[in-house]
């Protein structure tokens, strides 16, 4: 996918005073009958600077991270809480957000870039988050050989001035099947890896704020890259032919 290939959106890449304000009303009005009162407001102050955001990182990310590149209405998350299994019923979400996956694992957890902007604070990660089980073992039986990569990855200097590791969710015990006294034991009993760093919400209404998420991004895609080997190596063995024959209508 390239940047012509996109749809282009409309409007600055960063937020009015107005879209944080609507933000904080959401938060102490959600409720549906206030929300679709104020559409139009959410579609104008949010939406649209949104969509306008994403892809002025988009363009960035055709040089470091071609492989996230996806149209914009696909890496905003939808504003409306998923609200089938949980005890909090409040059916919108108070902050906005976007997801910019790896080609191949749209549809799992995967190694990708994240950001949302809420009224209290701007988060910006990357990295694996609450991976599938599958995907969690994957990772680990690769950590077994390429823990270095993995680990001078998040450690990179440059990338901590700005950001900081995930809490990985540790696990209290080594992992079953992985050996105790294993270097590193310290990321294989991680649940999740990343790093994430924050601003202040009043960081989206300045004109530089894609600048300050394309920065981060740019200094965490050598571990997104590392921590999306094994997984890609899994969906690649998954859709490799039978007998090594191609379908017909499908050969190259």
């Amino acid at each position: 996918m390239t940047i012509s290939s996109l749809p282009h959106a409309a409007g600055e890449p960063y937020l009015r005073e107005a879209g944080l304000k609507f933000l904080r009303n959401l938060k102490r009005n959600n409720r549906r009958e206030w929300f679709e009162a104020h559409k139009q407001e959410f579609e104008r102050e949010l939406k649209q600077p949104m969509l306008a955001l994403i892809e002025t990182v988009n363009k960035a990310m055709e040089a470091f991270a071609p492989g996230h590149l996806r149209p914009p209405q696909k890496c905003m998350m939808r504003i409306y809480r998923d609200i089938r299994f949980s005890s909090d019923k409040r059916p919108y979400k108070s902050h906005i957000s976007a997801w910019w996956s790896r080609e191949g694992l749209e549809k799992t957890s995967g190694g990708g870039y994240y950001m949302h902007i809420s009224p209290e604070e701007v988060l910006i990660a990357a990295g694996v988050y609450m991976p599938e089980r599958e995907q969690l073992l994957a990772i680990r039986q690769h950590l077994l050989v390429h823990h270095a990569e993995v680990r001078q990855a998040l450690m990179d200097r440059k990338l901590r001035r700005l950001m900081d590791s995930f809490t990985g969710r540790p696990l209290t015990r080594p992992p079953k099947g992985f050996p105790k006294d294993h270097p590193a034991m310290d990321l294989l009993l991680c649940r999740q890896w990343g790093v994430e760093g924050k601003l202040l919400a009043s960081a989206s209404l300045q004109k530089d704020f894609a600048d300050q998420i394309i920065r981060r991004f740019r200094l965490a895609t050598p571990l997104v890259d590392a921590l999306n080997t094994p997984l890609l190596q899994s969906v690649q063995k998954k859709r490799r032919p039978l007998f090594g024959f191609e379908p017909v209508g499908k050969a190259r």
